[in-house]
């Protein structure tokens, strides 16, 4: 009977090993294949989020994120970069540097906001988001601040936000009134996101809606992108 109960005791003590580690090799795995990256060493000009967005943004675009365009680094994210640079011929690090970022066709800003605006300027911007795209996706509020931004950056436009915004004929919003409505908070983080280097429209100076744009011109220029009810080109 004592020899039965020290087997016993010693095959309880032996399956308490196994269960603890199998245990360890289970939470091994999940710490390897489910924790978020951290986001420093992986976009080289900063990993801000607007910049992670503007990688996930592009990648989606071109079919290698399926994913919620979120700002947040993860294997996801880093495994679609390393697909992308698989099939561009780059090194497949993961890590988006000046090649990948030039391969991408994106600019990104740096370790801080690429775009200095005054604060009336960043109200105004925010009143034509609010204005231009309030109930669009947020991809698509961002890429109106986008776009006046990228118009500043034109030669072929005024030079500043209230010049671009202001534009006779420019923004709809401005000629029925809408401007002048009171943005929320969503829109100035839309605004917020462009200036730190977020562009979903990748360097798009034009956006019309097909529903309502009535302009014979604006329907002649090649669309780049369709981002909720939005239609974008370049030129």
């Amino acid at each position: 009977m004592e020899k039965s109960k020290v087997l016993s005791n010693e095959k309880s003590i032996r399956l308490q090993v196994i269960l603890v580690c199998a245990l360890t090799a289970l939470l091994v795995v999940c710490a390897c294949f489910c924790a978020p990256y951290k986001a420093d060493a992986y976009v080289v000009k900063g990993n801000t989020p607007a910049n992670i967005r503007a990688v996930q943004q592009r990648l989606s675009n071109l079919g290698y994120y399926n994913y919620k365009v979120d700002g947040i680094w993860g294997w996801r994210t880093s495994n679609a970069v390393k697909k992308f640079q698989r099939d561009y011929g780059l090194v497949a690090d993961g890590i988006v540097g000046k090649n990948t970022e030039k391969a991408l066709k994106i600019t990104l800003g740096g370790s801080s906001s690429s775009s200095s605006l005054s604060t009336s300027e960043r109200n105004l911007l925010a009143r034509c988001v609010y204005a231009e795209a309030r109930g669009e996706p947020y991809a698509g509020q961002v890429a109106i601040a986008a776009v006046v931004l990228n118009r500043v950056r034109s030669s072929s436009f005024p030079n500043t936000v209230s010049g671009v915004i202001y534009q006779k004929g420019a923004f709809t919003c401005v000629s029925d009134g809408q401007i002048n409505m009171t943005p929320n908070s969503t829109a100035y983080k839309a605004v917020t996101d462009a200036m730190n280097g977020w562009d979903p429209t990748n360097g798009c100076l034009y956006y019309y809606n097909p529903a309502t744009a009535t302009s014979k011109w604006i329907w002649s220029l090649k669309v780049e992108l369709t981002i909720g009810r939005h239609s974008f080109a370049k030129a």
